[in-house]
């Protein structure tokens, strides 16, 4: 049940992300870099994370602050359409579930025109 609880978690995240990004006049099908922040218990698992995601081209995957704060900030180009960024966001926390990490959502640059 826990891998539900996070989906349906992460998925009213979204959503709420989305209603303030939408308030900003954000056209939401244009793509962009989308960054997710996924928070590691050892840089050795962050390191691990970032090298799986990156193997399997999932994103763009960096294992960042090792020393203090072990985190991989996870890079997707993609359009964020509510759909699209739910999909790809669920996948993140699923991530997250498997490897034991934690998921601190995720962010982007408001788009207003192509």
């Amino acid at each position: 049940m826990a891998v539900i609880d996070t989906l349906m978690e992460t998925a009213v995240a979204d959503t709420d992300l989305l209603r303030k990004l939408d308030a900003q006049g954000d056209q939401f099908g244009i793509a962009r870099d989308v960054e997710f922040l996924l928070r590691a218990p050892s840089a050795e698992k962050a390191t691990t994370v970032a090298s799986f995601i990156n193997d399997y081209q999932y994103g763009v995957a960096t294992a960042q602050d090792l020393d203090d704060s072990p985190s991989i900030l996870v890079i997707v180009h993609m359009p964020i359409e509510q759909h699209a960024i739910q999909s790809v966001s669920g996948f993140m926390a699923c991530v997250c579930e498997l490897f034991g990490l934690d998921y601190d959502g995720w962010g982007c640059v408001v788009q207003m025109h192509a």
